[in-house]
Formats: C-alpha cells, structure tokens, sequence
C-alpha cells in the first residue's frame, strides 16, 4: 500500500461530493425530510408516519439521482406519483416536481447557512494530486459545481462527471456504475486502476459493480458494517485515517 493507503496500481481517485467532499449530506437529508413529510401529511393528514432523516435517507435517496430518490421512497410507501418533466414547478402533484421542491429547499438552506468541507478530505485530494494520482469528482447533484465553487475546490478535480453531466450524455445514476466508468475514462484509466471514495451504500454498489481497484467508504452516519456489505474494501471515518497527512 502507499503513502496514501492505496494499492500501488492506483493511478486516480474519484470523489462523491456530499458526505465525502462536504459536509452537505445533512442538508439533503433535512431538505428531503421537510419535502416528503409535506407530501405525506398532505395524502394522510396529521397521523401520517414521518421521512426518517437518518434510515430512510440512507436507505431510498443517499447517493440516487434526485428522481431516482423521490421514485425510490415514495415507493417504500406504496405511493406512485407522474413522472412529470424536468421543467415541472415545485409545486407540481409529480415525481419531477417533488424532485424540483426538494432542490429548492436544498438552495435556501445552502444559502442561509453556507456549505462547509472536510478540510482532511481536501487536505488528502492535495496529497494525491502532489503525488500524481489524477483526481474527479463524480456526484448525482446537479449543484455540484456551485457547491465546490463555494468552497473553493474546483481546480482540485481534473474531471467533473455530475447531475448535469449525466444528463447531458444520458448516463444512469449510482447504484449503476457508469457514471464512475466515465470519469475513469475522461481521467484516461481503466477502472482497476482507480479508486471510489463514497460514504453512500448506493455508491459502495457502484464501486463494486464497475469492478475498480479499490472502495473506501467513509462512515459518517455509523453505518460501517452496511458499507462493507455493499463493496466497501476499507471503511473510515476520516480520510486522515488512510494518510497523506503531508
């Protein structure tokens, strides 16, 4: 292993945003949280069983596309709403708008209370690019380039493959692989030669569906051992743990 605590073939690393990057995964979860529990006590009224901000985030929205996790909860639930069209306003009675209300929510919280980084993630991302590892960001968010903006940390990604790139080139969200595979490949790697940093069971199956040299999964809500089960090779919880301190 290197300095880095990598495997010695490792050329690149790749980056999820929200819970390894920043400290933004708490934002979602309240923003999903006022979201669907609008909805639910909107169809149900008053005795409705509220979004769980810590098992129901993990487990139907952490590390999907925005979509994806609207479909994905509501259908733990039994509810099935119209897809809709990316364009559908916030208030919208459809996937798309739940989605876009969600989004909205996220914004005026990042606004009002700013976004803050793990400052020894962008102290390990600085320790493997002085080392020549190639580095990408890869989130779901189509925020993403807002979001490093504000903490200054776009120019320590040579690749950004985010919600909008996604989009752009039709790439399917995590659990699937490919949006990890085309930021290996916009990194000009294959993927046994790079590494996923995910704190998202979702990005764990990700990881481990596109066959990379290596998965570390950051334990930032004591899930470590659903981390393993979903592809994790080494869980920490803090990038300092792997080294690179330097």
């Amino acid at each position: 292993m290197t300095e880095l605590g990598l495997p010695e073939d490792i050329l690149a690393c790749l980056f999820d945003l929200d819970g390894v990057v920043t400290k933004t995964a708490v934002v979602h979860a309240a923003a999903w949280k006022e979201t669907f529990d609008a909805l639910l006590r909107e169809r149900e009224g008053d005795g409705f069983r509220p979004f769980d901000a810590v098992a129901d985030y993990d487990e139907y929205v952490d590390g999907l596309p925005r979509a994806d996790g609207v479909r994905t909860f509501l259908a733990s639930r039994g509810i099935e709403l119209p897809e809709g069209t990316p364009g559908d306003p916030p208030d919208a009675p459809t996937v798309h708008g739940v989605g876009n209300r969600k989004n909205d929510l996220l914004l005026d919280k990042i606004r009002t209370g700013g976004v803050e980084a793990y400052d020894s993630t962008l102290r390990y991302i600085e320790a493997a690019r002085a080392q020549g590892l190639r580095t990408a960001i890869v989130s779901s968010s189509a925020n993403c380039r807002d979001v490093l903006r504000a903490i200054g940390a776009e120019d320590l990604f040579d690749v950004r493959v985010d919600g909008v790139v996604a989009a752009e080139r039709g790439l399917p969200g995590k659990p699937h692989p490919d949006t990890f595979l085309a930021a290996a490949r916009d990194l000009g790697v294959e993927a046994r030669q790079a590494a996923v940093f995910e704190d998202a069971l979702a990005g764990m199956d990700a990881g481990r569906a596109g066959s990379f040299g290596y998965v570390v999964g950051l334990d930032r809500a004591g899930q470590a051992e659903a981390l393993y089960a979903h592809g994790a090779d080494r869980v920490v919880r803090d990038l300092a743990e792997l080294g690179g301190k330097e």
